[in-house]
């Protein structure tokens, strides 16, 4: 972790004098993101876990979004959204999708590329019963992506599953849950002076190793 008592422009600073190579970079991406996901973590950033989504619609139209990163691990990272959403559909036609991670404020950026999966119901039911009871209610209140006709008739709706849920535990909507995004690849990017930025991207060879190669900035 870094110094607390740093400002996140000394940070940065700092960062980008040290800069990257690849002898410093763990061998594998996930445990170089884990290091690098906790020392951002332990700035004064917010949204730390914010990252764009871009999907493709079959017109071949890219469309970007932010979602918040729950979890990840060797198999990927998690995100949870309306199954019926745009970004939904965009996934059912096509799963290649991309995430960027844009910590500008450090001089880092994460870009990654893989197909994304539904992950297991039991696993979206674990992290929808951890979520504060409004965003429970949100999610069956809100039909994502399609056309409202004004803000009240969206009020209306949480307010009748509100009164619906009233007593119990709201269970989880049958058309909610969570993607797992299994990498392609994963490339780290540390701003430098003169625009010369360090970037390394990994991807597996044939034997499904990770390896690493330096891109030109």
């Amino acid at each position: 972790m870094y110094d607390a008592s740093l400002k996140t422009s000394q940070l940065r600073d700092k960062l980008m004098a040290e800069g990257l190579e690849s002898s410093i970079l763990h061998a594998d991406p996930i445990k170089q993101f884990e290091s690098w996901y906790a020392e951002t973590c332990s700035t004064d950033l917010s949204e730390t876990s914010a990252m764009i989504l871009a999907t493709v619609d079959t017109e071949g139209q890219p469309l970007q979004r932010t979602v918040l990163l729950k979890s990840f691990d060797e198999n990927g990272f998690i995100f949870f959204t309306n199954y019926s959403s745009r970004k939904a559909q965009h996934i059912e036609a096509n799963n290649k999708v991309s995430l960027l991670f844009p910590w500008h404020s450090m001089g880092r950026q994460v870009k990654i590329t893989g197909t994304a999966e539904k992950i297991p119901t039991a696993e979206s039911l674990k992290y929808f019963l951890s979520r504060p009871r409004g965003s429970q209610i949100g999610a069956w209140a809100s039909h994502q992506s399609k056309v409202v006709k004004n803000r009240a008739l969206l009020d209306a709706m949480f307010d009748e599953m509100k009164n619906k849920f009233v007593h119990g535990e709201i269970p989880l909507p049958s058309f909610w849950g969570g993607y797992r995004i299994e990498p392609k690849t994963i490339e780290f990017w540390q701003a430098r002076d003169s625009r010369l930025h360090d970037r390394f991207m990994y991807s597996k060879n044939d034997f499904g190793e990770w390896i690493n190669e330096r891109l030109a900035p």
